[in-house]
């Protein structure tokens, strides 16, 4: 059955309407963000935009990790010089509270010099009192009048009382030159001989200066007062003749380390360090070992365990050729050679 049919009418309005209806739509379409153009150059304008700002930012980021690892390093600087007035001023709160129980004030003095020596070196010590060393009323007028201390440093045998410390008991009652330890002698022992010794000396006398030497050493008093003299201004210095040996794995062998693998790999050298003859630090040095007596690793070579305790803080190493000196019986000695040339050995010793 048909339908009524369609007037003309009708077939134009609805033509009319769909055409309006097509022209809204292409309009809503293609109206365009005003920055962008029909050929995309807003599109890559955007797109550059953010880049320039993603660079600019990491650039930012960049420059202030900089200036945070600046400001760590700079910070950490300060901690240890802070670290290290803070072990000067317990110890003189220490010093301060002993005073207040009544105990004597600590001694002023310009530098205390340890002659490092053994219940067998009786022979030596003699032969030091008759060249370099004061000994009576000189030993007492070079205390006083240029501040110089001497003393030789032992500590006590296995057995206290027995007959080696008599016979230290009797000598120290003829020269009075003696500075005795709460230390058990013995080679394998010297490092922590040189700890005690520094801290009790500490403990005793307000020195400038602390020095350690062996009574096979010859030293010219004179030469060395005027040497450290010029190292005054400085708050933490170390002295003496610099060296960095091999460090020797090898069981059986003279100067053995047994911790040898803490240095690295076979055929390593030692830090640089003074030679153990003889050494000097300064005032704040000692503090510092006195201080932290009980956690300073001690090595085999009593010279490494010093150099050990003072590399990683902020001390300057001086490198003093004049304090060690060779000797030779059958050549001109280095001191004899520096006299011509007019530089005065500090000290000298046997190298052999």
């Amino acid at each position: 059955m048909r339908g009524k049919a369609v007037s003309g009418k009708a077939i134009f309005v609805l033509c009319v309407a769909t055409f309006l209806a097509g022209s809204l739509f292409s309009s809503r379409t293609w109206n365009l963000h005003p920055d962008i153009t029909s050929d995309g150059r807003g599109v890559n304008h955007d797109c550059d935009h953010k880049r320039k700002l993603v660079e600019t930012n990491t650039r930012d980021i960049m420059g202030e990790v900089k200036k945070t690892h600046v400001a760590i390093q700079s910070l950490e600087k300060t901690i240890s010089a802070l670290e290290m007035e803070l072990a000067v001023s317990r110890t003189s709160r220490s010093g301060s509270k002993t005073t207040a129980e009544g105990s004597d004030s600590l001694k002023k003095a310009f530098v205390v010099i340890g002659i490092n020596t053994a219940f067998s070196s009786r022979k030596r010590r003699d032969s030091l009192r008759e060249t370099w060393m004061p000994k009576g009323d000189e030993l007492k007028k070079v205390e006083k009048e240029k501040g110089i201390i001497l003393r030789f440093v032992i500590g006590h045998s296995a057995t206290p009382g027995g007959v080696l410390d008599r016979a230290i008991d009797d000598e120290e009652a003829e020269y009075k030159d003696f500075l005795r330890l709460n230390h058990v002698e013995g080679y394998h022992e010297l490092s922590t001989k040189t700890r005690i010794y520094f801290s009790t000396a500490f403990s005793i006398w307000d020195a400038e200066f602390y020095v350690k030497v062996d009574d096979d050493v010859h030293l010219n008093l004179g030469t060395l007062a005027t040497t450290l003299a010029r190292h005054r201004s400085k708050p933490r210095v170390y002295i003496g003749c610099m060296k960095s040996g091999p460090v020797l794995s090898r069981k059986g062998v003279k100067y053995h380390e047994p911790e040898f693998w803490k240095f690295g790999e076979e055929g390593n050298k030692y830090f640089r360090h003074a030679t153990g003859q003889i050494y000097a630090i300064s005032k704040d040095l000692a503090a510092y070992i006195s201080i932290n007596s009980g956690i300073l690793h001690r090595y085999a070579n009593e010279d490494v365990s010093l150099g050990a305790w003072l590399i990683g803080l902020e001390v300057e190493h001086v490198d003093e050729r004049s304090m060690c000196c060779g000797t030779s019986p059958d050549e001109m000695s280095d001191c004899e050679w520096r006299a011509k040339a007019g530089n005065v050995c500090v000290a000298s010793f046997d190298w052999s």
